[in-house]
């Protein structure tokens, strides 16, 4: 297939802001024992799976009531993704790209951390087992991210491996790549550029094999992790709404990026306290569904999964995963 390089987008103030079109439902909020439930994956019996900072991978049950550790990674485990034959699918930071026995929590690494996968974070997986997955940066370990996005260097990837074990790069000069989704049929795979504010997909079948382009541009939020829903729409975990400073500091000579990533944390940038998804449809881009609002107890999504009309959100900030109803 080659390997096509998304070039870089001319930087652009935002636009106008659309007000969404559907205030945020009442959101249901279920705790869990760790800190930073980055994404969510729901399985065939509405269980909910999320990682949190201090390695475990977590199961909670459909009712809520009982929460059991899978396993601990002794990384950072983020996104999540049903393997064919059952077992989970990780992509951990530290320790790269795993695969997790629910039943006894045996981990199979498949490709580890090091310099040729910085860090791994998201991911979709093809009904055959090949794994599309995105390595953010290879200029920072997770903990930076912050950094990554200031200096705006595009060192992310979109790579796939394939069953017989083969990795190969299909996109490469992204800006802090995250979310991956693949479309219902297979025939094209999505990644969000977080600091492009940004969705590209790229073709996997038919005319336009090969070919990449942009699904959806100018965000007014910082793309996380997306995942294709049971209603095929390509939903987004919106984390925090795009800040004008930060947009001013891209904007600015990358020597000055450099300076400024430096500054401590207290005095960087904050993203606002909002929930924030979004679900476009994959073929044209066209904004479907669009909630926005606050909640007293929850914000910062970085992970959104829809189930069969139950929209599930994780955080890279709280110690809980949440859900709400399709209106």
């Amino acid at each position: 297939m080659g390997r096509p390089r998304i070039e870089p987008v001319v930087w652009r103030a935002p636009r106008p802001g659309r007000k969404p079109k559907a205030s945020l439902p009442s959101l249901t909020v279920r705790q869990v024992t760790g800190t930073g439930a980055e994404d969510v994956l729901v399985d065939e019996h509405g269980h909910v799976f999320t990682g949190v900072e201090d390695g475990r991978v977590l199961r909670l049950t459909a009712d809520g009531r009982r929460l059991d550790t899978i396993t601990d990674t002794g990384g950072r485990p983020l996104g999540l993704e049903l393997y064919p034959d059952g077992r989970l699918l990780v992509c951990d930071a530290d320790k790269g790209l795993l695969l997790v026995d629910k039943k006894n929590g045996e981990i199979e690494v498949l490709i580890p951390s090091g310099p040729g996968l910085r860090v791994c974070n998201n991911a979709a997986v093809a009904k055959d087992g090949t794994i599309y997955f995105t390595d953010s940066t290879s200029r920072f370990d997770l903990e930076f991210w912050r950094a990554d996005i200031l200096e705006h260097s595009g060192t992310g990837r979109l790579l796939r491996r394939s069953p017989d074990g083969s990795v190969e790069t299909l996109l490469d000069g992204l800006h802090f790549a995250n979310g991956v989704a693949l479309a219902a049929d297979e025939s094209y795979v999505v990644v969000a550029q977080t600091g492009e504010y940004c969705l590209n997909r790229l073709w996997l079948a038919g005319d336009r094999a090969g070919e990449s382009d942009v699904l959806v541009d100018n965000l007014p939020a910082f793309p996380d992790n997306i995942s294709t829903g049971s209603d095929g729409l390509i939903w987004i975990a919106m984390a925090a709404p795009r800040d004008p400073v930060v947009d001013l500091l891209l904007r600015t000579p990358p020597r000055v990026r450099q300076v400024l990533w430096r500054v401590p944390e207290r005095l960087q940038p904050k993203e606002k306290r909002v929930v924030w998804v979004r679900a476009v449809d994959g073929a044209t881009g066209r904004l479907v569904h669009d909630f926005y609002g606050k909640a007293p107890d929850y914000h910062m999504v970085t992970g959104v999964r829809e189930h069969e009309g139950t929209v599930y959100l994780g955080s890279l900030n709280e110690r809980a995963i949440a859900l709400f109803e399709l209106p």
